[in-house]
């Protein structure tokens, strides 16, 4: 399913000091400082690590994480945070079908690992028997519906969201899917190849652990293998799935179910209770996916597609089952892809998956503690400060034609913000969680959610909705509603501290704001108007400007080194790179306006404006581990941290101007060559 694009961020700053409390239901949150600079790196010359050295040498990556930078370490106070909350509510007797009731049950079930590991494989006996007992190609799609219906992703991903040439109205939504495998590239590129071989090895493993004999299990991973990159074959790559125009393909569903015969797609919508007039159209992200899908059901027998099934409701459920799956699976796409020696403790990751599964009844309890409400006043007098700004900058860009800048204005009258936490929380009141049944909690979380989804087919957007929970430290821009949201979680320090000055605040959460800003007009969001729907409605000479100046941004990162050989996709990264420039030029210009006429005071020996940079640099400080850098940038649409750390800054030249950086200087770029778009 497509989303909203995300700012998925991990990256960071704080204070080197220890970010939990002696008494662990009272967390500290991590906070802009000096102490985090090394004054013996000169700024002009790496003003990444004269801004975050100090962090960097004293902040080893945790075992249990992958990299380890400022989002890690306020999401580890928030998750601290919320243990504190779980940890409360499974201790006390609640109402029945309390918020209090659902959230402590949900969480004491994930504790008790003495049940989970006697279950063994008991909780998906009954799916593993209709796999086994598929017989025909009508099987095959009534249980492919039913995993579906329990969100196991297999063969292709379908599901309701916006249409993005009518954004008012929820539609049908087909798209690639069914890989285990990071990206496409993995399945064919040489420098993939050891991954490949890991993967045969954890699926041969995970088969054995079910209780397949060695031979057999190995034999069923290379099948799994040969099926997954069949259906890779006619994938898209990261970089295509990009480009929202050249993924948007409405047409009848008869005329879908005609391109893939050999897959009964009737019996399949039937299962998922989906049929009537709002299903008679479907978009379709990529047609040629769904054509090599109807060439290898047709070509291949259904053992095939049995041994493929069988793993993925194996790799979709190991982290609520017994030790020895959970272990595995963490073994081969933590340790194996990502470098990360250690899983999360069990509380951590109990706390993820009560978060990840019942968000917004947890979040009501997080809310409650953590946000008061004149933390959404402040925020919100950002926001209107920021949005002042490009509002002016929109009305006087001077490469924008009157006819383009009209409409660009046009759509960014009719923006709005979301901030905090819904105005009105999602219902639970149908989802039974249970004290003592963890995976019959995922269940009924899972087949609530594909019920919500499916239930909005043919209904008017609700554009109220929220795509994260409140605790999720985090930020995004919802192209088809032209909204930017929130959570309470990113509202915290380092980004957000109402004890430290404007400038701080401005460099932190004010170029977050700027940036989720900026992407209504990055290189997709520019295709949104102001109703949310792709369209062209730019001029061609506008455009052409456009991606002029974007391809600016796309060498730059190109050029940038992270491993040995291994450079930023500035096609890629694109869109972040462009929305994080946008991000500080914004920003930065509100701080301006916020300091006129007012006494201009050195704190901690630096200028408001040596502060704004300082503060930018030190979100994104980051040390990550090579294996995950090397996953990540094939794969992630944001550039590594200490890139998004000097990378929009060099295009800025008030950043020069606050620290005297002159031509000759390492972190000098000539003024032709940086890019300027927002």
């Amino acid at each position: 399913m497509k989303h909203p694009r995300l700012l998925l961020a991990a990256l960071g700053l704080a204070t080197v000091a220890s970010l939990v409390a002696a008494d662990p239901a009272k967390p500290v949150a991590p906070r802009f400082s000096p102490g985090n600079m090394d004054p013996t790196v000169d700024p002009r010359k790496d003003f990444a690590h004269y801004a975050w050295g100090a962090w960097s040498k004293a902040s080893p990556i945790p075992a249990d994480k992958s990299r380890w930078g400022a989002f890690n370490e306020l999401d580890q106070y928030n998750q601290t945070a919320l243990k504190g909350i779980l940890e409360s509510a499974a201790a006390k007797s609640h109402e029945p079908g309390s918020i209090e009731q659902k959230v402590g049950d949900f969480y004491a079930s994930a504790m008790d690992t003495a049940a989970i590991d006697s279950a063994g494989l008991k909780p998906i006996a009954t799916d593993l028997a209709q796999v086994a007992a598929i017989a025909s190609p009508v099987d095959l799609a009534r249980t492919v519906a039913d995993l579906h219906n329990q969100q196991v992703g297999a063969l292709f991903a379908l599901g309701v969201a916006a249409d993005e040439k009518n954004s008012v109205l929820n539609v049908l939504q087909a798209n690639q899917g069914g890989l285990s495998l990071p990206s496409k590239e993995y399945y064919f590129a040489p420098q993939y190849e050891k991954q490949r071989a890991g993967f045969v090895a954890h699926v041969a493993k995970m088969f054995e652990l079910a209780g397949d004999p060695p031979a057999a299990a190995a034999a069923g991973a290379q099948t799994v293998f040969e099926v997954e990159k069949s259906l890779a074959n006619n994938a898209r790559t990261p970089i295509e799935l990009r480009d929202s125009l050249a993924n948007y393909n409405k047409m009848a569903t008869a005329d879908l179910v005609a391109k893939v015969p050999a897959f009964p797609f009737a019996t399949y919508l039937a299962e998922r209770g989906i049929g009537g007039p709002v299903a008679a159209e479907i978009i379709v992200g990529q047609p040629k996916f769904f054509e090599g899908l109807q060439e290898q059901i047709a070509a291949r027998p259904l053992s095939d597609w049995k041994t493929y099934l069988r793993y993925h409701i194996l790799r979709a459920d190991a982290p609520y089952l017994a030790g020895p799956f959970e272990n595995e699976r963490f073994r081969f796409y933590g340790t194996e892809l990502q470098g990360t020696p250690a899983q999360e403790p069990r509380w951590q990751r109990a706390v993820r998956t009560v978060d990840g599964e019942i968000g917004e009844a947890l979040g009501q309890l997080y809310v409650a503690q953590y946000y008061p409400p004149e933390a959404k006043a402040r925020m919100e007098a950002v926001i209107r400060n920021i949005v002042a700004v490009m509002h002016d900058r929109l009305q006087t860009l001077d490469w924008m034609t009157p006819e383009t800048r009209q409409k660009a204005l046009a759509k960014f009258d009719r923006f709005y913000s979301k901030v905090g936490h819904p105005e009105k929380w999602r219902d639970f009141s149908t989802v039974k969680i249970v004290h003592g049944d963890y995976f019959a909690n995922i269940r009924a979380a899972n087949q609530f959610e594909d019920k919500r989804n499916i239930a909005k087919l043919g209904t008017k957007v609700d554009k109220t909705e929220w795509f994260m929970s409140p605790p999720t430290v985090n930020a995004y821009f919802d192209p088809t509603a032209n909204n930017i949201n929130f959570p309470a979680g990113i509202l915290q320090p380092p980004f957000f501290d109402f004890t430290l000055d404007d400038a701080v605040n401005y460099g932190g959460i004010g170029a977050v704001i700027g940036h989720e800003i900026t992407h209504g007009f990055d290189d997709q969001g520019r295709h949104y108007d102001g109703d949310g729907n792709l369209s062209e409605w730019w001029t061609e000479a506008d455009a052409k400007e456009f991606k002029a100046r974007a391809q600016k941004m796309i060498d730059q990162y190109d050029g940038y080194e992270v491993l040995p050989g291994v450079h930023v996709k500035g096609a890629l990264t694109l869109g972040e790179n462009i929305a994080d420039l946008g991000g500080i030029t914004l920003a930065y210009e509100a701080l301006e306006r916020s300091l006129a006429g007012k006494e201009r005071k050195l704190i901690d020996g630096f200028t408001p404006e040596q502060r704004f940079f300082l503060a930018w640099a030190q979100v994104w400080r980051t040390n990550i581990r090579d294996a995950e850098q090397a996953r990540r940038v094939n794969i992630d649409p944001h550039a590594p941290g200490w890139c998004r750390t000097i990378g929009p800054l060099v295009n800025f030249q008030p950043f020069y101007d606050a620290f005297n950086i002159k031509e000759g200087d390492p972190m000098w770029v000539p003024p032709e060559k940086r890019a300027r778009i927002w």
